[in-house]
């Protein structure tokens, strides 16, 4: 459309709408990437689910069924971080988010290979260290996210401002956005693009399990719970194992006594098995203002009716 035409976002990723999907685990495959991708925005695939030959096949997957650009999201202090770089390489892929660890671990190699990279912050300060390592891109996240979060605990309308007077390569926010009031809340504060996870995870695309989706919708604006705090903060939504992890934190339990609690598989456990009592049901605190489970085609075109709508009011 028009209206995005020289937007920075859109230029750098060859795509209609600055809108990007996260590279959520174990509900970014290939077919909500494609849908993201062929409505106009930017899909990933999250490989931090995967093993390197799934990645392999849901890349491969993906090229069949959109020929818009998409990409794939790494994060860094993942066991096959190395092996999906590689892959990615080896694929012809054009775009690649990291996040997790550090911006300059792998952009060089990237970038000689003629991919497009973005790493994900949570405060300005490291934004800065993301434009020095040479990324194209910087995605700000506020600890309204769902999934793991930064140690900082910084709002979305703290954090995105300050990015914005910090860096000159795009930004994009992340981190609150569900609709198009909270997209045109994020140009206001200085975004040229959104990524936004909870609400695409919620979509019939994604492979994440029914009863997580009800979950989500079931949700009120309370019920995207932090916790880990001390080892590495989690936004997830309450249920009987959330609030035993926060019951343990509170009695003083030891790292190591959470760790063996939480074990290793409870995200998949709870996105993409559905068992919504047990398992870590990680979305943000958005959850609480969705209340169904659209297509991806039909939320990116409300979306964007609405933002216009919005932008155009402020």
């Amino acid at each position: 459309m028009s209206q995005f035409a020289d937007n920075s976002v859109c230029t750098l990723f060859g795509i209609e709408y600055p809108v990007i999907s996260g590279g959520m685990v174990w509900a970014s495959g290939a077919k909500l990437a494609a849908a993201v991708s062929n409505a106009g925005g930017l899909g990933l695939i999250g490989a931090g689910s995967m093993k390197p030959d799934l990645l392999d096949a849901q890349i491969k997957k993906c090229t069949v069924l959109t020929d818009k650009p998409f990409g794939v999201n790494i994060p860094l202090a993942g066991k096959y971080s190395e092996s999906h770089i590689e892959i990615c390489i080896k694929n012809g892929v054009k775009i690649v988010f990291t996040a997790a660890g550090s911006p300059k671990k792998y952009t060089a190699k990237l970038k000689e290979h003629g991919i497009i990279v973005a790493h994900v912050v949570p405060s300005a300060m490291l934004a800065r260290k993301v434009e020095d390592a040479g990324c194209d891109a910087v995605v700000a996240e506020g600890t309204e996210a769902g999934g793991h979060n930064g140690r900082e605990g910084l709002t979305s309308f703290v954090l995105w401002p300050s990015v914005a007077d910090t860096v000159n390569i795009p930004f994009i926010a992340a981190g609150g956005v569900c609709d198009g009031r909270s997209m045109a809340a994020a140009f206001v504060l200085g975004a040229k693009g959104v990524q936004i996870g909870t609400r695409f995870a919620a979509t019939r695309e994604s492979t994440a399990h029914q009863n997580y989706k009800d979950a989500v919708v079931a949700a009120d604006t309370g019920s995207a719970r932090i916790y880990n705090i001390a080892h590495m903060p989690i936004r997830s939504l309450s249920n009987e194992y959330v609030e035993e992890f926060i019951k343990m934190e509170r009695s003083g339990a030891s790292i190591e006594k959470l760790m063996e609690f939480r074990g290793k598989m409870r995200t998949k456990t709870g996105v993409f098995e559905g068992d919504n009592k047990e398992g870590e049901l990680v979305a943000g605190q958005v959850s609480g203002l969705i209340k169904d489970i659209p297509s991806v085609d039909d939320f990116i075109s409300l979306l964007i009716t609405d933002f216009m709508r919005s932008y155009q009011c402020i």
